[in-house]
């Protein structure tokens, strides 16, 4: 069910409240799902302010991209408030957040998968999800593994960070790193980026399988899994740009 009560409060809003930061937020308060574009018009019935005193508040809002004005003249969010979305959803502990993406990813894949960053010129396992099979490979939280030891998880986070990995192009295009017995002979790994909506990397997911267990299409797949999951828990799988190292 859709919560609609933001809208209806300033549907209603009869009497505009006096102070100018609280006029302000009604305005931000009557965009909701049902309501993305509005008209001046459909403003001033929504907030009770009169049309002089509402183009006032929303330049400025456009000023500091906090509300958008398209060429038929409709008013939308702006980019400005994807950020404190974004800034919002840092203030909670990022391994509670992953933990769940993690399992969801090992029960559909049914093969193990962790979280890395790097530190310098090391990546380090910060969360792992270890599939329960007679074969599987095991993920241990702490593990520091050297970035020029190759592995698909070094690959993403060298070619979102400096660039420097040999197939930092290939990362780019594609979105994901995949390895087939690169680090091992036993081993194949797939890994993909992980960074919170428009923003920089936090770090990498890599799933890792017996090398004859998979194929290359299947390692694709389970990519496609984490793309997918990243996405409905609020996280992206394409950095905006490329940073300094990135560590937590």
């Amino acid at each position: 069910m859709k919560d609609t009560s933001k809208s209806q409060k300033a549907a209603v809003a009869a009497t505009p409240p006096i102070g100018v930061l609280a006029r302000g937020l009604i305005i931000l308060e009557c965009f909701s799902e049902e309501h993305l574009h509005l008209q001046l018009r459909e403003l001033a019935q929504m907030t009770g302010l009169d049309k002089a005193t509402l183009l006032r508040l929303l330049n400025t809002f456009i000023e500091y991209g906090y509300v958008q004005r398209s060429l038929d003249g409709k008013y939308a969010p702006g980019h400005n408030l994807l950020r404190l979305g974004a800034l919002y959803r840092s203030t909670f502990d990022l391994g509670q957040r992953l933990q769940p993406v993690l399992r969801t990813i090992m029960l559909e894949t049914h093969e193990s998968v962790a979280f890395y960053i790097r530190e310098g010129d090391m990546r380090v396992c910060l969360y792992r999800e270890n599939v329960s099979r007679d074969v599987r490979y095991v993920f241990e939280v702490g593990t520091r593994v050297p970035l020029g030891d190759g592995g698909s998880a070094s690959h993403v986070l060298r070619a979102f960070t400096d660039g420097s990995s040999p197939r930092t192009e290939e990362v780019l295009k594609n979105g994901y790193a995949i390895t087939r017995a690169e680090r091992s002979p036993e081993l194949a790994s797939i890994s993909v980026p992980v960074s919170e909506p428009h923003g920089r990397l936090l770090g990498a997911i890599q799933i890792t399988s017996i090398l004859n267990r998979q194929t290359e299409a299947q390692q694709i797949a389970a990519a496609e899994v984490a793309i997918r999951t990243l996405a409905e828990n609020g996280f992206d799988s394409r950095p905006t740009r490329i940073t300094g190292s990135a560590t937590l």
